[in-house]
Parts: structure tokens; C-alpha cells; sequence
């Protein structure tokens, strides 16, 4: 599990696209590599992935076909930067929120707003059908930063940033047409589909009562 606060920008160092998956290689900030060992966990751009291989600062991740469409990991190319956090432990302080590092979407930025010390990224999303799971004031993580959901329309939303999200993220390096990852807060997802199902059902029943 991770939190959605990005602990550091890594630059991606080489990209070998194999049968069937990918091998990607990011020099690490140094002071993320203490305790890091083969198989521990590391969220970049919000994508869950487990190390495979270390040399110095160099980290090695396996990505499998299935991540690379999903996420915009595929389009990443050398010298581009990441997000990057690490696997969340117990005694960590939990500033954002609770993020699996599992992407559900991506969305693409259609607009920035820049005025003053006010920051604002209008997204549109890939798949309109889960637009149901995004809310004004829910809780979203954007290429695994942990943010809150400005304004809400048929398939676009907006967040708004602070100066310091800039500076330590890769959100102020992104331009409009590019592609972010998109991971829905856990407990929002499990609410509404559970309501829809609960929904459906009822349907269901009085379909099958004034059928009979």
C-alpha cells in the first residue's frame, strides 16, 4: 500500500522491451535506496512494482503487457522523470490516502490553468464509464499523487494544486495531450458498485412482480 505522497522524481535510465513484458531501469534517489532490497515494492507514477535487479542506484522493474496498456509506463522514454514512493509501513504517517498502486484508467490532460499562485489541470478520461466513480471532494490519485477532485463534468474532472505538488512531482512538467494514470479511492469504488448492484436487483424484483 502507498499514500499518494510522492517521496521522490526518478529519471528513467533504459527501457528493453522483451516477449511479452518490459524491463524498465530508474536511477533511484539515493536517499529512497536505504532498506530497498529484490522484491520490495515501489510506486512509480502509481503503478505497483516489484524490484527485480540492483546495481547502485539503478532499479529494475519486470512490467507484463497488461500494465503497460492500462498505465502510461509505455510511453515513457529515457531521461523522462517518475513518481516515486515507497511501499507505506505501519508507522508511517498517513498524509493523503490509502493507494494500492493498482491503475483502473488513464485520463488525458486537456487543460492548465495558471494564474498567480493558483494551479489548475482539467483531465478527460479515457473511458467515460467510470466517471461514476469520480466526485467533487473525493479522494483521487493522479500518476500517485494523492489529490483532491476540483470540479466534476460528464467525462472530465479538475484538481487544483499548490506550488509545492509542482516542485515535487512531475505534474509541473506535463503539457495538455499527455496521459496520466488514474487510481480510484478504494472504499468510493466498493460504495458505488455495491449500489448499483443493490440498484439492479431491486430492478430485477419488479420486473419479475409485474411480469408474473
Amino acid at each position: 500500500m502507498f499514500t499518494g505522497l510522492i517521496q521522490g522524481v526518478a529519471e528513467v535510465f533504459s527501457v528493453e522491451k522483451k516477449i511479452n513484458l518490459s524491463t524498465y531501469v530508474i536511477k533511484m534517489p539515493l536517499n529512497l535506496l536505504s532498506g530497498l532490497e529484490v522484491g520490495s515494492s515501489v510506486s512509480c507514477n502509481g503503478c505497483c512494482l516489484t524490484v527485480i535487479a540492483m546495481e547502485d542506484d539503478k532499479i529494475s522493474f519486470d512490467l507484463l503487457k497488461e500494465t503497460l496498456r492500462l498505465t502510461n509506463l509505455s510511453l515513457l522514454q529515457v531521461g523522462e522523470k517518475v513518481n516515486i514512493e515507497r511501499a507505506a509501513r505501519f508507522s508511517d504517517e498517513i498524509g493523503g490516502h490509502l493507494i494500492s498502486g493498482h491503475i483502473l484508467m488513464t485520463a488525458i490532460i486537456i487543460k492548465i490553468c495558471s494564474v498567480d499562485n493558483f494551479y489548475q489541470i482539467w483531465f478527460k478520461i479515457e473511458d467515460c464509464s467510470q466517471i461514476k466513480y469520480i466526485f467533487y471532494k473525493g479522494f483521487i490519485a493522479i500518476d500517485g499523487i494523492s489529490l483532491t477532485v476540483g470540479k466534476v463534468r460528464k467525462t472530465t474532472f479538475c484538481a487544483h494544486l499548490i506550488p509545492e505538488t509542482l516542485l515535487r512531482t512531475t505534474l509541473g512538467l506535463k503539457l495538455p495531450g499527455q496521459r496520466v494514470n488514474i487510481e480510484i479511492d478504494l472504499n468510493t469504488k466498493s460504495i458505488v458498485d455495491t449500489v448499483e448492484r443493490f440498484l439492479m436487483f431491486q430492478q430485477n424484483i419488479r420486473s419479475s412482480y409485474f411480469n408474473e
